[in-house]
Order: structure tokens, then sequence, then C-alpha cells
């Protein structure tokens, strides 16, 4: 059997793979705060007929080797933690991270999840939780009737309370930090894991230590780049198209090979 067949068929299944990444970035170009992604390759196994060096007779010795590769495989998706474009929306409770860091929040199983996504909202009693009820960590709650709701770049959280002219602190935000964010899982609902290459999780008060500045009353969007993703896809079509071509052109060699004897 000849080898292109299989050899195109693995590249076709790697672009497959890539439009997949592709179209996942563009279906998230207005989700807040989402990182880019983008899909990796590595060559498959590599037959070896004649090793490099190999001597042929004598002081005579192989300059180069003689190998045919196999085709290609996925082999991993590396994330774009670069800073989305900062979006004003007027919402004090609204905060983008400004450099590196993730807010924690606590997931409704107990563990702790990490996210960048920071349109916060006040539930029933007050608590500080995602747009999907998850509260953030440490807690903060905001007494009903406060007014005048500032966030710092440090994460302090201060309001007036009723019945008084004077701000009043009800705690501070803290983000949290790792040596490899690239490591950490995608949860969805713009959540990531931890766990595995990401490192441990270090409590970080933003603006120091190398953790970002909050910004109140912003929120990050998404780092996708259009333009990228579309020449990434267009790619990815020439790439398949000309692995089809590949097989098309094998099948027809086996085509005039079977037709040799009649």
């Amino acid at each position: 059997m000849m080898r292109a067949l299989n050899t195109a068929g693995t590249g076709m299944l790697s672009q497959q793979l890539n439009l997949d990444v592709i179209s996942n970035n563009l279906a998230n170009v207005n989700t807040t705060a989402f990182k880019q992604q983008r899909a990796e390759f590595q060559d498959l196994m590599v037959q070896t007929f004649r090793a490099s060096g190999a001597s042929t007779g004598g002081a005579v010795n192989l300059p180069s080797p003689v190998q045919i590769g196999l085709g290609s495989k996925f082999s991993a998706t590396a994330t774009n933690f670069a800073g989305g474009p900062m979006q004003a929306t007027g919402n004090p409770l609204d905060l983008a991270i400004n450099g590196d860091g993730f807010f924690s929040v606590q997931k409704a199983d107990g563990g702790l999840a990490y996210t960048r996504d920071g349109s916060f909202k006040l539930d029933a009693t007050g608590l500080v939780v995602t747009n999907d009820g998850y509260p953030l960590v440490p807690n903060i709650t905001v007494p009903a009737g406060a007014k005048a709701i500032t966030v710092s770049g440090n994460g302090t959280v201060s309001a007036i309370l009723p019945g008084t002219n004077e701000p009043t602190s009800l705690g501070q935000i803290s983000t949290t930090v790792f040596a490899n964010p690239s490591g950490l899982t995608r949860a969805g609902q713009n959540l990531y894991l931890a766990g595995g290459a990401s490192g441990d999780a270090q409590t970080a008060t933003p603006g120091q230590n190398g953790a970002g500045e909050l910004t109140s009353s912003f929120v990050e969007g998404s780092n996708v780049q259009v333009v990228e993703e579309m020449v990434r896809m267009i790619l990815a079509q020439r790439a398949y198209e000309i692995n089809s071509k590949a097989i098309q052109t094998a099948d027809d060699m086996l085509s005039i090979l079977n037709n040799l004897k009649r």
C-alpha cells in the first residue's frame, strides 16, 4: 500500500482539528476575557532506510540519512494569555485585571476555579458573584442601600453605607497567579482549573509581586483577532485541499499500476 494515502490522511485530520480550534476562537470573539488558542502539530513516525554517516565501504560515509515521514498529528493547544481590549461599562463591580492574574471563585462543589472575567454581580444577599452565581474568593458582601461602590487598583472595596457620609471598607479582592498559566485547564463558563503543569495557585495583592492592578468599571474583552483567524482559516483550507490532492494523486498512481496488465 502506498504510504501517501495514510500520510495525506493524517494531514487532513490535523487540518480538521485546526479548523475546530479556529472556529472556537471566532465563536468567542465577543466573549469576556476569552483567550485565543492555537493548534500545534508534530510530525508522526519517521521511517529510516539509511542512517546518516553509515559506511558505504572503505572510508566513505553517507552524508545524510534516507528517511520518509509518515504524516502529522495534533500535539497541543497553546493559549495566548495576552491582555484583551478594555471595555468601559460604567458598573463599578465590573473589574479588569491590567496584567497577570486571575480572580478566584468558588464552584458549586466547593472547589476553586479561576477566571479573567470580572463582570461581577450581586446576589440576593449582597454577595459578589459571577454571572453563573459563583462567589468571588475571598467573599465580598455589599450591604443593602450601599452607595458609591469603589474598587481601588489594589482590590480594596469601599462604599458609603446608609446613615454615614464616609466610605467604609468592605474587604479586599485578591488575585491568583500561576508559574505557568498555559498549564491551566479550561472548564467552560470562562473558568480555568489549576493542576497539572500550571503550578500551585499563589495568592497576590493586585499591583504587587507581578500581579496586575484592578481597573473598576471596565471588563476585559476577547483577545481574538478576527483577521488573524481568517488568515489561519484560509491556510487550513488550502492545506486540507493539497492533502486531498495527494490522496487523489496516490489513487491515480495505484490505478495506473492496476491497469498495467490487461
